[in-house]
């Protein structure tokens, strides 16, 4: 395809609420370097990361958790303040890092036969070297311009084609990036097996939807926590069993849930008072794994119940070098049917992020960018 000299794009221009949030059409289309690729984007994933990076709400000084009120209007955070999970923001800042489009071009030593494959993109961009991957830094959308644009660049390596036959849309496809990838990115870090015994809190929310599905594809039993409008949408997903999130004891239903065993796993992102509740339902043995924190970072935790129930605790952030590949293994394998709750043009950002705010959704909303003159 030709491509434009401009593009429309979000910017963010420093922490704060959604006023941060600049839609413009006169934005540089970025050029693929060497190794790298340049994606036209046809659809974009919203994910808690978007907002927390937005908002300052990584930065320590921020001791609540990730409210309605707080997501709109922003915590005060000042730049510099380490707004972002690994450090801070460069401002201005195109966010975004779910993405599928398809490949505009390449940059040298990447083949050229690839433009106009469809695909998606791990969102980690991992340094030469660092095996792990726990030392790299640059996360799409944060350290580097994302998805919520027309185009975007990213290194080829990162980039997985999509079969044009999966049978689901762009618009499910976008929802894998980081919410499937933070869901798989746990469960492996956990070793869920067939046989586990999970419980998902904060179930209906991207990374939820994505734990119940997978875990549910690993051959575990899975009991997810949501508010009771949402269970009929999660057993549809493949829960076994749903508490209600308004319950003032989420262990006794949980528990009964299981005839009378504990779980193997809390597969967590919800954290605040809740989070002495998680362990007390895991048997000894038992594996607690965490990647958010909506309803607070700070928790009590009883070092006897660690220790005496020789607990594992796991932290979720940058990918395993495993976590992409075994994603879209059970994308191939039919294992996903991504829940895309509303579809909204990009130009609709702040009332997408003011929607995904009132958490009254079951699964991710997605943005598409304008189409691009040409668009391959």
């Amino acid at each position: 395809m030709k491509l434009p000299d401009k593009m429309t794009a979000v910017l963010l221009t420093g922490y704060g609420g959604l006023d941060k949030l600049e839609y413009r059409d006169d934005v540089p289309v970025p050029l693929p370097g060497p190794g790298e690729v340049l994606i036209n984007v046809t659809a974009s994933g919203m994910n808690n990361t978007d907002i927390n990076t937005r908002t300052g709400w990584y930065s320590p000084s921020v001791q609540s958790g990730t409210t309605a009120e707080g997501g709109a209007e922003g915590f005060g955070v000042e730049e510099g303040a380490s707004g972002s999970w690994t450090g801070d923001v460069g401002f201005p800042r195109i966010q975004g890092a779910d993405l599928i489009g398809r490949i505009a071009a390449v940059g040298s030593g990447v083949d050229a036969a690839r433009v106009g494959q469809k695909v998606t993109c791990d969102p980690y961009f991992r340094d030469q070297g660092d095996e792990t991957g726990l030392e790299s830094k640059a996360f799409l959308g944060s350290e580097c311009n994302g998805s919520f644009a027309q185009f975007t660049v990213v290194p080829a390596e990162n980039t997985y084609q999509i079969p044009e036959d999966t049978g689901l849309s762009d618009e499910a496809i976008a929802t894998l990036p980081c919410s499937g990838g933070t869901a798989m990115n746990m469960l492996l870090m956990a070793g869920v097996k067939a046989g586990d015994r999970v419980l998902v809190t904060g179930a209906s929310g991207g990374v939820g939807s994505l734990l119940v599905q997978i875990a549910k594809h690993l051959g575990a039993v899975v009991v997810a926590v949501a508010s009771a409008s949402k269970h009929a949408a999660l057993l549809e997903l493949g829960a076994d069993a749903c508490v209600d999130r308004a319950a003032e004891d989420h262990a006794t239903p949980a528990l009964a849930a299981l005839e009378g065993a504990q779980f193997t796993v809390v597969a967590d992102v919800v954290g605040g008072d809740r989070f002495s509740e998680c362990l007390s339902v895991l048997g000894r043995g038992g594996r607690y794994v965490t990647a958010g924190a909506i309803a607070g970072p700070i928790v009590e935790l009883d070092l006897r119940t660690l220790y005496l129930k020789s607990l594992e605790f796991f932290g979720s952030s940058a990918y395993r070098r495993d976590t992409f590949p075994a994603l879209m293994q059970i994308l191939a394998e039919g294992g996903l049917k991504p829940a895309v709750a509303s579809v909204r043009p990009l130009s609709e950002i702040h009332e997408a992020q003011t929607a995904f705010l009132e958490k009254s959704h079951v699964g991710s909303l997605i943005l598409v960018p304008p189409k691009a003159n040409d668009q391959v």
